[in-house]
Protein backbone atom coordinates (compact mmCIF):
# COMPACT_ATOMS: atom_id res chain seq x y z
CA UNK A 1 0.00 0.00 0.00
CA UNK A 2 2.71 2.46 0.75
CA UNK A 3 5.05 1.50 -2.08
CA UNK A 4 1.48 2.07 -4.17
CA UNK A 5 1.19 5.64 -2.43
CA UNK A 6 4.72 6.59 -3.46
CA UNK A 7 3.99 5.65 -7.05
CA UNK A 8 1.24 8.04 -7.01
CA UNK A 9 3.42 10.30 -5.46
CA UNK A 10 6.63 9.78 -7.69
CA UNK A 11 3.88 9.84 -10.82
CA UNK A 12 1.82 13.25 -9.76
CA UNK A 13 5.40 14.81 -9.42
CA UNK A 14 6.57 14.08 -12.83
CA UNK A 15 3.53 15.41 -14.58
CA UNK A 16 3.95 18.53 -12.31
CA UNK A 17 7.39 18.51 -13.75
CA UNK A 18 6.58 18.19 -16.71
CA UNK A 19 3.41 20.88 -16.82
CA UNK A 20 6.23 23.51 -15.53
CA UNK A 21 8.43 22.56 -18.45
CA UNK A 22 5.36 24.01 -21.01
CA UNK A 23 3.45 27.30 -21.29
CA UNK A 24 0.04 26.94 -19.36
CA UNK A 25 0.48 23.24 -19.44
CA UNK A 26 -0.85 23.53 -23.03
CA UNK A 27 2.36 21.58 -24.31
CA UNK A 28 3.67 24.27 -26.38
CA UNK A 29 7.38 25.18 -25.50
CA UNK A 30 8.23 27.81 -22.98
CA UNK A 31 8.96 31.09 -23.98
CA UNK A 32 12.60 30.69 -22.54
CA UNK A 33 13.27 27.20 -24.04
CA UNK A 34 12.87 28.17 -27.16
CA UNK A 35 15.61 28.82 -29.31
CA UNK A 36 16.38 32.41 -31.24
CA UNK A 37 16.53 32.90 -34.78
CA UNK A 38 16.13 35.64 -37.44
CA UNK A 39 15.26 35.26 -40.82
CA UNK A 40 15.89 37.96 -43.54
CA UNK A 41 13.26 37.89 -46.68
CA UNK A 42 10.89 40.22 -48.58
CA UNK A 43 7.36 40.38 -47.79
CA UNK A 44 6.01 39.01 -50.83
CA UNK A 45 4.11 35.68 -51.57
CA UNK A 46 6.74 33.23 -52.05
CA UNK A 47 7.97 33.49 -48.65
CA UNK A 48 4.17 32.75 -48.10
CA UNK A 49 5.35 29.39 -46.06
CA UNK A 50 7.39 31.76 -43.08
CA UNK A 51 4.01 33.46 -42.76
CA UNK A 52 2.12 30.63 -42.47
CA UNK A 53 3.67 28.72 -40.03
CA UNK A 54 4.66 31.99 -38.15
CA UNK A 55 0.30 32.58 -38.00
CA UNK A 56 -0.30 29.13 -37.05
CA UNK A 57 2.08 28.82 -34.50
CA UNK A 58 4.49 25.79 -36.23
CA UNK A 59 7.81 27.77 -35.57
CA UNK A 60 7.20 28.06 -31.96
CA UNK A 61 6.25 24.02 -32.01
CA UNK A 62 9.35 23.21 -33.32
CA UNK A 63 11.38 25.07 -30.55
CA UNK A 64 12.13 28.38 -32.10
CA UNK A 65 11.29 31.80 -31.24
CA UNK A 66 12.01 33.10 -34.57
CA UNK A 67 11.81 37.17 -35.55
CA UNK A 68 11.65 37.92 -39.21
CA UNK A 69 13.74 41.20 -40.78
CA UNK A 70 11.77 42.30 -43.63
CA UNK A 71 14.05 43.80 -46.67
CA UNK A 72 12.77 45.92 -49.80
CA UNK A 73 15.67 44.48 -52.15
CA UNK A 74 16.56 40.53 -53.05
CA UNK A 75 20.27 41.84 -53.06
CA UNK A 76 19.80 42.86 -49.55
CA UNK A 77 18.81 39.52 -47.69
CA UNK A 78 21.50 37.08 -48.58
CA UNK A 79 24.03 40.17 -47.41
CA UNK A 80 22.24 40.20 -43.92
CA UNK A 81 22.83 36.57 -43.79
CA UNK A 82 26.64 37.59 -44.74
CA UNK A 83 26.85 40.24 -42.15
CA UNK A 84 24.96 38.02 -39.34
CA UNK A 85 22.64 40.45 -39.26
CA UNK A 86 20.10 37.86 -39.08
CA UNK A 87 20.95 33.81 -38.83
CA UNK A 88 18.73 32.55 -42.33
CA UNK A 89 17.61 33.90 -45.22
CA UNK A 90 14.82 33.23 -48.00
CA UNK A 91 14.62 35.16 -51.47
CA UNK A 92 15.44 34.71 -55.11
CA UNK A 93 18.74 33.71 -56.68
CA UNK A 94 20.69 36.24 -58.41
CA UNK A 95 24.23 37.08 -59.84
CA UNK A 96 25.14 38.50 -56.42
CA UNK A 97 23.75 35.94 -54.46
CA UNK A 98 26.20 33.47 -56.43
CA UNK A 99 29.23 35.73 -56.25
CA UNK A 100 28.76 35.97 -52.24
CA UNK A 101 28.17 32.00 -52.41
CA UNK A 102 31.54 31.43 -54.53
CA UNK A 103 33.31 33.56 -51.85
CA UNK A 104 32.29 30.91 -48.96
CA UNK A 105 29.59 33.36 -47.37
CA UNK A 106 26.60 30.91 -48.11
CA UNK A 107 25.11 27.92 -47.74
CA UNK A 108 21.46 26.72 -49.65
CA UNK A 109 19.85 24.50 -47.27
CA UNK A 110 16.00 23.92 -48.73
CA UNK A 111 13.96 25.41 -51.67
CA UNK A 112 11.65 28.55 -51.72
CA UNK A 113 9.36 29.28 -55.01
CA UNK A 114 10.02 27.89 -58.59
CA UNK A 115 8.64 29.00 -61.95
CA UNK A 116 6.27 26.32 -62.70
CA UNK A 117 3.82 25.91 -65.80
CA UNK A 118 0.67 27.46 -64.89
CA UNK A 119 2.02 29.65 -62.09
CA UNK A 120 2.01 32.90 -63.52
CA UNK A 121 4.78 34.49 -61.06
CA UNK A 122 6.12 36.31 -63.92
CA UNK A 123 5.49 37.87 -67.35
CA UNK A 124 6.94 39.60 -70.39
CA UNK A 125 4.57 42.14 -71.30
CA UNK A 126 4.69 44.77 -74.28
CA UNK A 127 3.52 48.17 -74.21
CA UNK A 128 0.49 48.92 -76.64
CA UNK A 129 2.57 50.83 -79.13
CA UNK A 130 4.69 47.78 -79.53
CA UNK A 131 2.18 45.90 -79.73
CA UNK A 132 0.38 47.78 -82.60
CA UNK A 133 4.08 47.79 -84.24
CA UNK A 134 3.98 43.98 -84.36
CA UNK A 135 5.42 43.11 -81.38
CA UNK A 136 3.36 40.11 -80.11
CA UNK A 137 6.00 37.18 -79.41
CA UNK A 138 9.25 36.83 -77.21
CA UNK A 139 10.61 36.42 -80.92
CA UNK A 140 9.89 40.13 -81.63
CA UNK A 141 11.63 41.35 -78.98
CA UNK A 142 15.20 41.85 -80.67
CA UNK A 143 15.63 45.21 -81.36
CA UNK A 144 13.60 46.34 -78.15
CA UNK A 145 14.02 47.88 -75.11
CA UNK A 146 13.14 46.02 -72.12
CA UNK A 147 12.86 46.78 -68.88
CA UNK A 148 14.01 44.47 -65.65
CA UNK A 149 15.12 45.60 -62.13
CA UNK A 150 18.73 44.85 -61.88
CA UNK A 151 21.04 43.22 -63.93
CA UNK A 152 22.13 39.82 -62.28
CA UNK A 153 18.34 39.59 -61.04
CA UNK A 154 15.81 37.04 -61.31
CA UNK A 155 13.42 39.06 -63.54
CA UNK A 156 16.85 39.51 -65.79
CA UNK A 157 17.20 35.66 -66.25
CA UNK A 158 13.72 34.95 -66.68
CA UNK A 159 14.00 37.59 -69.74
CA UNK A 160 17.89 35.98 -70.59
CA UNK A 161 16.20 32.23 -70.66
CA UNK A 162 13.01 32.24 -72.34
CA UNK A 163 14.56 34.75 -75.17
CA UNK A 164 16.70 32.33 -75.56
CA UNK A 165 13.76 29.75 -75.79
CA UNK A 166 13.16 31.28 -78.92
CA UNK A 167 16.60 32.33 -80.51
CA UNK A 168 16.88 35.82 -79.25
CA UNK A 169 20.33 36.95 -78.50
CA UNK A 170 20.25 39.06 -75.65
CA UNK A 171 22.86 41.11 -77.16
CA UNK A 172 20.03 42.25 -79.41
CA UNK A 173 17.43 43.60 -76.57
CA UNK A 174 18.67 46.76 -74.93
CA UNK A 175 18.13 45.89 -71.29
CA UNK A 176 17.02 49.23 -69.03
CA UNK A 177 18.17 48.22 -65.74
CA UNK A 178 15.96 50.67 -63.59
CA UNK A 179 16.15 49.42 -60.07
CA UNK A 180 12.87 49.34 -58.78
CA UNK A 181 9.11 48.30 -59.59
CA UNK A 182 7.72 51.56 -59.35
CA UNK A 183 10.21 53.05 -62.15
CA UNK A 184 9.58 50.19 -63.99
CA UNK A 185 5.94 51.03 -64.82
CA UNK A 186 6.29 54.40 -64.85
CA UNK A 187 8.43 54.36 -67.86
CA UNK A 188 6.13 51.51 -69.25
CA UNK A 189 3.37 53.51 -69.25
CA UNK A 190 5.30 56.79 -70.42
CA UNK A 191 6.89 54.75 -73.67
CA UNK A 192 10.20 54.77 -72.73
CA UNK A 193 10.72 50.95 -72.89
CA UNK A 194 8.69 48.70 -75.15
CA UNK A 195 8.30 45.87 -72.82
CA UNK A 196 9.22 44.79 -68.90
CA UNK A 197 9.39 41.42 -67.16
CA UNK A 198 6.73 42.36 -64.31
CA UNK A 199 5.58 39.95 -61.70
CA UNK A 200 2.38 39.20 -62.33
CA UNK A 201 0.21 41.30 -59.74
CA UNK A 202 2.04 44.44 -60.48
CA UNK A 203 1.38 43.29 -64.15
CA UNK A 204 -2.59 43.12 -63.41
CA UNK A 205 -2.79 46.48 -62.16
CA UNK A 206 -0.89 47.69 -65.40
CA UNK A 207 -3.03 45.31 -67.48
CA UNK A 208 -6.41 46.39 -65.76
CA UNK A 209 -5.60 49.82 -66.77
CA UNK A 210 -5.31 48.94 -70.53
CA UNK A 211 -1.48 49.97 -70.12
CA UNK A 212 0.13 46.67 -71.97
CA UNK A 213 -0.19 43.24 -73.27
CA UNK A 214 1.33 40.15 -71.72
CA UNK A 215 3.19 37.90 -74.28
CA UNK A 216 5.15 35.11 -72.13
CA UNK A 217 4.54 33.72 -69.06
CA UNK A 218 8.17 32.38 -67.80
CA UNK A 219 6.70 29.15 -65.88
CA UNK A 220 5.21 28.06 -69.15
CA UNK A 221 8.10 29.05 -70.93
CA UNK A 222 10.60 28.00 -68.98
CA UNK A 223 10.42 26.54 -65.82
CA UNK A 224 13.53 27.08 -62.58
CA UNK A 225 14.45 27.28 -59.46
CA UNK A 226 13.36 31.02 -58.26
CA UNK A 227 14.57 30.84 -54.77
CA UNK A 228 15.85 29.49 -51.87
CA UNK A 229 16.26 28.89 -48.15
CA UNK A 230 20.11 29.75 -46.84
CA UNK A 231 22.29 30.22 -44.02
CA UNK A 232 26.04 30.62 -43.21
CA UNK A 233 28.60 27.79 -43.27
CA UNK A 234 29.65 28.99 -39.94
CA UNK A 235 25.96 28.73 -38.78
CA UNK A 236 25.51 25.52 -40.09
CA UNK A 237 28.52 24.56 -37.87
CA UNK A 238 27.46 25.69 -34.58
CA UNK A 239 23.90 25.68 -34.67
CA UNK A 240 22.56 23.41 -37.08
CA UNK A 241 20.20 22.55 -34.57
CA UNK A 242 18.37 25.67 -34.79
CA UNK A 243 18.41 25.64 -38.66
CA UNK A 244 16.46 21.84 -38.32
CA UNK A 245 13.87 23.53 -35.85
CA UNK A 246 13.53 25.67 -38.32
CA UNK A 247 13.00 23.44 -41.64
CA UNK A 248 10.53 21.43 -39.54
CA UNK A 249 8.16 24.27 -39.35
CA UNK A 250 8.93 26.03 -42.30
CA UNK A 251 8.10 22.45 -43.73
CA UNK A 252 4.72 22.22 -42.23
CA UNK A 253 4.06 26.09 -43.67
CA UNK A 254 4.98 24.64 -47.40
CA UNK A 255 2.60 21.66 -46.96
CA UNK A 256 -0.19 24.47 -45.82
CA UNK A 257 0.47 26.40 -49.01
CA UNK A 258 0.63 23.75 -51.37
CA UNK A 259 -2.41 22.03 -50.10
CA UNK A 260 -4.14 25.22 -50.32
CA UNK A 261 -2.75 26.95 -53.92
CA UNK A 262 -0.75 24.23 -55.28
CA UNK A 263 -3.48 23.18 -57.52
CA UNK A 264 -3.94 24.13 -61.38
CA UNK A 265 -6.77 24.01 -64.16
CA UNK A 266 -5.70 25.58 -67.12
CA UNK A 267 -3.61 28.09 -65.29
CA UNK A 268 -5.67 28.70 -63.10
CA UNK A 269 -5.54 28.58 -59.35
CA UNK A 270 -8.03 25.64 -58.00
CA UNK A 271 -9.07 26.48 -53.93
CA UNK A 272 -7.49 23.50 -51.71
CA UNK A 273 -7.75 22.48 -48.18
CA UNK A 274 -7.88 25.49 -46.03
CA UNK A 275 -7.97 28.04 -49.03
CA UNK A 276 -9.71 31.17 -47.00
CA UNK A 277 -7.49 30.94 -44.12
CA UNK A 278 -4.17 30.62 -45.98
CA UNK A 279 -5.17 33.03 -48.50
CA UNK A 280 -6.43 35.05 -45.30
CA UNK A 281 -2.93 35.18 -43.41
CA UNK A 282 -1.14 36.38 -46.68
CA UNK A 283 -3.93 38.86 -47.34
CA UNK A 284 -2.84 40.35 -43.82
CA UNK A 285 0.95 40.19 -43.84
CA UNK A 286 1.22 41.37 -47.28
CA UNK A 287 -1.48 44.35 -46.90
CA UNK A 288 -2.97 43.47 -50.51
CA UNK A 289 -6.58 41.83 -51.25
CA UNK A 290 -7.22 38.26 -51.06
CA UNK A 291 -7.86 38.48 -54.63
CA UNK A 292 -4.63 40.32 -55.60
CA UNK A 293 -2.46 37.70 -53.32
CA UNK A 294 -4.16 34.87 -55.23
CA UNK A 295 -2.88 36.42 -58.80
CA UNK A 296 0.60 36.00 -57.62
CA UNK A 297 1.60 32.72 -55.52
CA UNK A 298 4.06 31.02 -57.04
CA UNK A 299 4.93 27.39 -56.93
CA UNK A 300 6.54 25.71 -53.58
CA UNK A 301 7.52 22.71 -52.82
CA UNK A 302 5.57 20.77 -50.22
CA UNK A 303 8.61 19.61 -48.91
CA UNK A 304 10.83 22.02 -50.01
CA UNK A 305 13.17 20.00 -52.13
CA UNK A 306 15.44 21.89 -54.68
CA UNK A 307 15.84 21.03 -58.41
CA UNK A 308 19.39 21.17 -57.87
CA UNK A 309 20.49 20.76 -61.08
CA UNK A 310 19.05 24.37 -62.56
CA UNK A 311 20.80 25.81 -59.85
CA UNK A 312 24.39 24.11 -61.72
CA UNK A 313 22.66 25.39 -64.83
CA UNK A 314 22.14 29.21 -63.70
CA UNK A 315 25.34 29.63 -62.39
CA UNK A 316 26.77 28.30 -65.35
CA UNK A 317 24.72 30.67 -67.70
CA UNK A 318 26.12 33.83 -65.19
CA UNK A 319 29.53 32.85 -65.66
CA UNK A 320 29.20 32.60 -69.56
CA UNK A 321 28.03 36.45 -69.26
CA UNK A 322 31.12 37.28 -67.12
CA UNK A 323 28.59 38.51 -63.93
CA UNK A 324 30.01 35.15 -61.74
CA UNK A 325 33.12 34.51 -61.04
CA UNK A 326 34.57 31.14 -62.18
CA UNK A 327 35.27 29.67 -59.12
CA UNK A 328 31.59 29.25 -58.29
CA UNK A 329 30.97 25.90 -57.61
CA UNK A 330 27.06 24.74 -56.81
CA UNK A 331 28.47 21.74 -55.44
CA UNK A 332 30.04 23.43 -52.58
CA UNK A 333 27.58 25.56 -51.26
CA UNK A 334 24.29 23.56 -51.40
CA UNK A 335 23.98 21.33 -48.57
CA UNK A 336 21.55 18.50 -49.48
CA UNK A 337 21.62 16.89 -45.67
CA UNK A 338 18.37 19.05 -44.37
CA UNK A 339 16.17 17.97 -47.10
CA UNK A 340 15.68 14.57 -48.76
CA UNK A 341 14.54 13.55 -52.31
CA UNK A 342 16.20 16.73 -53.77
CA UNK A 343 15.78 16.94 -57.68
CA UNK A 344 17.94 16.77 -60.34
CA UNK A 345 20.93 16.06 -58.23
CA UNK A 346 24.20 16.30 -60.95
Amino acid sequence: MAGNRMGRREALAGLAAATLGTAAGTGAPRAQDLTKASIALLKLSSSGPIFIAQEKGWFRDAGLDLAMKDFQAAAQVPLAVVSGDADLGVTAFTAGFYNLAAKGGLKVVAAQSAERPGYQLNVIAVTNAAWDQGVRAVKDLAGKRVAVTTVGSSVHYSLEVVSRKYGVDSKSLTIVPLQTIPNMVAAFKGGQVDAAVFPITTFRQVESEGSGKPIAYVGDEVPWQLGAVFTSPKTIVERRPMIEKFLVGYRRGARAYHEAFGTRDNGKLVPGPNYDEMIGILSNVLKQPPALVAAGLPFIDPEARLDVGDIYKQVAFWQSTGQVSRDADPKAFIDLSFIQGHFNVP
